[in-house]
């Protein structure tokens, strides 16, 4: 997905054949949309597209889920050149009203440049009132709550948190299935493109946003678990030896990070995910080289036996 804050980086880190000459910022890895789809790479199911194995394979390859019209998590990665804008997602009540999706995601920071920030929340109380006379004033950055990112951090956004990714960050991002971002401020930029400022949603963020949302804090894992949502369950895994991805009957997500591993004499590297099917005997996560380590993303159907 070419962004007007992308980079290359997706190519020099994660080998992506990307278009040449081009700003790609968004890599979607696991996705059904009615713009973009999943496609199984090979085996009995190549060819078959994530929506197709979800609607018509369901219980054979996620198991004992809920039913819902698209597979209900989009991961993608993201290569923050520069900055995004500072932006805000709907809430569940608040999206059908806008005409929007909800979402509530989860990143991952794959790696941090020297200085590369995180832009959560507010740093103090802020009215909303407050807030609109700080975007006429063009001091809006001066409110929000800053991060300094470093490799390894974990962030839970809730719908309706203010947020922004600073340049120099690599991410792995778990979210709802949506592709609602209602845009507040974008640093007075202008795109190459067209020459011209992006639009920006100022009403529907306005609605959306959280103002009692005050320094919210990166995850502290407990163990291996980092978040446990009713969207999704995430661990990290460190890989020290074989491990069973899941129990059978229940489907996983599986984002290498470090090292390597393998699954059913399938390798996978840093930036490589793959769904392991509920349905699989050969479920053991094998490390292929030292200091192997992933992400283990499941729903919550699939997380309660566990």
């Amino acid at each position: 997905m070419r962004r007007i804050w992308g980079g290359r980086r997706l190519e020099s880190t994660y080998r992506k054949q990307l278009p040449p000459n081009t700003k790609i910022g968004e890599s979607w890895e696991i996705v059904d949309r009615p713009e973009a789809s999943s496609v199984v790479a090979g085996g009995p199911l190549k060819g078959k597209t994530l929506h197709e194995l979800w609607t018509q394979q369901r219980q054979t390859i996620f198991g004992d889920v809920a039913a819902t019209p698209r597979f209900p998590l989009l991961i993608k990665l993201l290569d923050a050149h520069e900055k995004l804008s500072l932006q805000v997602h709907p809430p569940e009540p608040v999206a059908g009203r806008l005409g929007g999706e909800p979402k509530t995601e989860f990143w991952y920071v794959a790696e941090a440049d020297p200085g590369a920030e995180l832009f959560l929340g507010f740093h103090d109380q802020i009215t909303r009132k407050e807030f609109e006379d700080a975007l006429r004033d063009g001091t809006v950055a001066d409110h929000i709550h800053r991060i300094r990112a470093k490799t390894g951090d974990a962030v839970f956004l809730p719908a309706g948190r203010l947020h922004a990714l600073g340049a120099g960050n690599l991410l792995i991002e778990i979210q709802q299935n949506s592709d609602t971002t209602y845009r507040v401020f974008d640093w007075n930029r202008t795109d190459p493109a067209t020459g011209k400022r992006r639009e920006l949603h100022i009403e529907q963020a306005l609605d959306c946003i959280d103002f009692n949302d005050v320094a919210p804090a990166l995850i502290k894992p407990d163990g291996e678990l980092l978040v446990k949502h009713n969207l999704f369950e995430i661990q990290k895994w460190n890989l020290d030896e074989p491990r069973e991805g899941s129990p059978f009957g229940q489907f996983a997500i599986i984002c290498c990070l470090t090292g390597s591993l393998s699954c059913a004499d399938v390798g996978l590297v840093p930036g490589e995910i793959f769904l392991l099917p509920a349905c699989l005997q050969n479920r053991q996560l094998k490390p292929r080289a030292p200091e192997t380590s992933l992400l283990r993303v499941t729903i919550p159907n699939c997380s309660d036996a566990l």
